[in-house]
């Protein structure tokens, strides 16, 4: 096979072959990818969507170029650097048509692989193969291979299905800027200057989609100089000038390419803050090794390892990370001879392809290894480190190369065999596409759910301490805790210096002091973990130990400075020591740096209210529900914010809005309330009935539910509802209150005042509340007519509660009665003093000095 240079013209073939074979392939991506539409948003896409706040639609564009791929300005020390704003402009795109429907970006994933492996078909057609079906047969196999599975069903494997076809857009405008049918005594001109600018401007695309896309401009000029220019040697007897005339053209796309890669990689590290993302060992152990021959070897391996996922991807998972690959240690190492191995195949390779280029054949295997070998450079721990061991998603570009070769050593094999050759082939090859289908359609599944993936990483690779890790995170969020321990300490085991594991069994643990032993180990080992100085400061702020927790509140905000919760918590310890300039100075602070937190924002809420700011209070629950329009608890604290105000309809309205989000008791509870307050009891009954049950543990909700009760006459059930509480808590007071006020309301005026003595034997440990009761008391013993103990026990209550006016009437009443008139006169005056406008005192009063003057004969 002879190919002239690059832009040789295929044999045309019939229109609708060419478009039955595109269907083809399209079908294929669907019926492989089908069944991943249905999946979750899982692992990185949550924090690449979920949690990133550039991708709202509230949010500015202007932030999509400033920040990193997760959300984090690129300045900050703890960004990744990963700068991609057009795939996050994408995932922006999919939220204002969509909405954060899943099915939506899976939708597009799928799209994009279809797309790419369409074009993919395309540029064999035009630049690899003479023959349109080993054009297909790669495509087919690239639309198949399992290891695509990480890019396609992984949301932020977008990422590099973008990059990979804007990489093959960029690669075909460049062909046709440069004449190929030009005369073989000079390198081809420029025939289209129009078109180079589209291949740079394409190729800058893909690098703003992933960094990997760049690696198009080192593709271009390695097949313009050997494909493009390949005839053009120097003839013998050439001097160099004549040799510059012949390479003039390429010379100036090389220099143009060359300088415009330089403008782009200079602007990347200015946007980078001139430092590279720093990376632990647990992400790239090898990066760390001490010796330089452990990282050789591992480094080599590593790109064997990648090689083998590509040939045979049986064993795939979502994360290699924290002992999945064992660092190579030594040149003993028996892995070594897989690493040797790799570099005899590609040494091969690569003289066939210099074979090739002398001969002036088939240029098919330089192909393969261009598409191979250039976009795969950025990940190969070569020019810099990388955050990873081995990440399937970035074998999604090389996989081009290898689908390529694959197919070229698959058609030189059917050149050389006979018929039953060639059937036997062909069967082959047909085999490995099912199994290849059938393998991707069973991987697909496991990107469905957050726990399929995690519990996949356990089955595919028990030895790895980061999918046990990841796992017990899941459980831990599942409330499945003892699971969840049990996975963290087989990661500690696994990976003993994993300080994120003994953070989160901290938080687990029920034990002070044992939560604050895996704290400090955690510090331990990184000083500067934010969540475990943000966990252990809270830890002993619970414990009175405000000094230190403020010190280690002020630290994980200092190396986390967009961690809202500990602004909020630091605030919070404020508020408790009333240093409220400081307190509102530190919301203030974390709302400056984390603008789009929505807790945040209702926890600034909750103290302004507590400080009296309840217009500003609002507009911070208001600013909470707009950042996450199913934030309830902020509607919930608006609603009851509103309540206070006496604004119920609009108060009923958030808390209904609430219940639209999820349906909790600690919405149904205030709304209860609301209903109860109102006097709209049937409505009460029904919200506190759906309250208790989905929380049928919680006392006081059933308690709210049996003052409803007694309040629409319903009191046997409320009697026995409150009974029910107390044979459960030990301590009721309120119980017996309600008791007190059923049987008071049926004249059982001994029961009632047996049920406050219950509740007065409780100590209430709240004066106003002991108060009450020993006014109530009072009231019993007064209507049983015991007047003597009546008396006693209103004057306790104001003894504790002074200003309760009506007491201090009772109290004149008893000794009106009794005809004490002067201390019945005290003690109206004292009444009328805290209650001025009564006119019932008055009128007291008036009967009090019409007796006196009666006895003293006064007219």
């Amino acid at each position: 096979m002879t190919v002239a240079r690059g832009g040789r013209n295929p044999p045309q073939q019939p229109a609708v072959w060419t478009a039955s074979r595109y269907a083809v392939l399209v079908a294929l991506c669907v019926s492989c990818y089908g069944n991943s539409i249905h999946g979750e948003l899982v692992h990185d896409d949550v924090w690449a969507i979920v949690n990133n706040p550039d991708v709202r639609p509230s949010s500015s564009l202007f932030n999509i170029f400033t920040n990193d791929f997760w959300g984090k300005r690129m300045s900050d020390n703890s960004s990744h650097k990963s700068y991609r704003p057009f795939c996050v402009l994408t995932f922006k795109l999919n939220i204002l048509l969509g909405g954060m429907t899943p099915v939506y970006f899976h939708a597009v994933n799928v799209c994009l692989h279809c797309a790419v492996t369409c074009v993919l078909m395309h540029t064999c057609e035009q630049c690899v193969f003479e023959e349109s079906r080993l054009a297909f047969v790669t495509s087919v196999l690239f639309a198949v291979h399992p290891v695509h599975t990480e890019a396609v069903s992984g949301i932020v494997g977008r990422a590099d299905l973008l990059a990979c076809l804007l990489f093959l857009l960029a690669f075909l405008a460049y062909i046709r800027s440069v004449d190929v049918n030009t005369s073989a005594d000079s390198t081809p001109p420029t025939a289209s200057a129009g078109c180079l600018v589209i291949s740079l401007l394409l190729g800058t695309c893909a690098m703003l989609v992933k960094e990997t896309g760049i690696t198009v401009f080192g593709v271009c000029v390695v097949y313009d100089a050997l494909v493009l220019c390949g005839p053009n040697r120097h003839r013998p007897g050439s001097g160099l000038w004549q040799l510059v005339q012949i390479w003039k053209p390429f010379i100036k796309r090389a220099c143009v390419v060359s300088s415009y890669v330089l403008a782009n990689i200079s602007i990347r590290l200015w946007l980078m803050g001139g430092s590279m993302p720093l990376f632990s060992e647990q992400d790239n152990p090898a990066s760390f090794a001490p010796h330089l021959l452990t990282r050789f070897l591992t480094y080599s391996y590593l790109l064997y390892f990648n090689t083998w996922l590509l040939l045979a991807p049986a064993v795939l998972c979502y994360d290699w990370q924290v002992g999945s690959i064992p660092l190579v240690e030594s040149p003993w190492d028996i892995r070594n001879m897989a690493t040797a191995l790799l570099a005899a195949g590609m040494l091969a390779l690569s003289l066939r392809c210099v074979h090739s280029l002398q001969c002036q054949k088939n240029k098919e295997v330089l192909m393969g290894i261009l598409f191979l070998v250039f976009p795969f450079i950025p990940a190969s721990n070569l020019f810099f480190r990388v955050g990873f061991v081995v990440a399937e998603r970035v074998l999604y570009m090389p996989s081009m190369g290898y689908c390529i070769l694959v197919v070229h050593g698959l058609g030189r094999l059917l050149s050389s065999v006979g018929r039953w050759g060639t059937a036997v082939l062909s069967a082959s090859m047909l085999l490995l596409l099912l199994l290849f289908s059938w393998k991707t359609v069973l991987q697909n599944r496991v990107w469905l759910s957050r726990e399929a993936l995690f519990s996949s990483g356990i089955w595919t690779l028990p030895h790895n301490a980061k999918v046990h890790y990841n796992y017990a995170n899941f459980l831990k969020d599942s409330t499945r805790h003892q699971e969840a321990v049990y996975h963290y300490a087989i990661a500690l085991r696994l990976y003993p210096r994993h300080a994120s594991a003994l953070n989160n069994l901290g938080t687990l643990t029920h034990d002070p002091e044992q939560a604050e032993r895996y704290y400090r180990r955690a510090l331990d080992i990184n000083p500067q973990h934010n969540r475990a100085l943000f966990n252990l400061g809270n830890l002993l702020k619970s414990q009175g130990k405000e000094n230190e927790a403020e010190i280690l509140l002020q630290e994980s905000i200092n190396y986390g400075p967009h961690f809202a919760d500990a602004y909020s918590s630091l605030a919070s310890l404020y508020a408790d020591q009333k240093r409220v300039s400081e307190a509102h100075e530190m919301y203030s602070k974390g709302i400056e740096k984390c603008p789009d937190s929505s807790d945040l924002h209702n926890n600034y809420g909750v103290f302004l209210v507590d400080t009296g700011k309840e217009e500003l209070a609002a507009a911070h629950y208001q600013q909470a529900i707009q950042l996450k329009p199913a934030h309830y608890v902020a509607m919930v604290n608006l609603g009851r914010l509103l309540r206070s105000s006496n604004l119920n309809k609009e108060a009923e309205s958030w808390y209904k809005r609430a219940l639209l989000v999820t349906r909790k008791a600690e919405i149904l509870a205030p709304l209860g309330a609301l209903y109860y307050n109102t006097g709209r009891y049937d409505e009460a009954l029904l919200v506190y009935r759906e309250a208790v049950s989905l929380q049928p543990e919680n006392a006081d909700i059933w308690l709210a539910l049996a003052q409803v009760l007694a309040m629409a006459g319903e009191t046997k059930e409320a009697e026995k509802i409150t009974r029910e509480i107390i044979s459960r808590v030990n301590r009721c007071v309120e119980c017996y209150r309600l008791l007190s006020s059923i049987y008071s309301k049926h004249g059982n005026h001994s029961e009632a005042l047996e049920s406050l003595n219950m509740a007065l034997k409780q100590n209430p440990d709240d004066l106003s509340v002991k108060a009450e009761l020993h006014f109530s008391k009072g009231n019993q013993l007064r209507e049983m007519n015991q007047l003597d103990r009546a008396f006693e026990s209103y004057k306790l209550a104001v003894e504790l509660k002074p200003d309760q006016s009506q007491a201090w009437m009772n109290m004149g009443g008893i000794r009106h009665i009794k005809g004490d008139y002067a201390a019945a006169r005290m003690y109206y005056e004292k009444a009328l003093s805290l209650n001025p406008g009564s006119k019932l005192l008055k009128e007291n009063l008036e009967k009090l000095d019409r007796l006196e003057r009666r006895m003293t004969g006064v007219p």
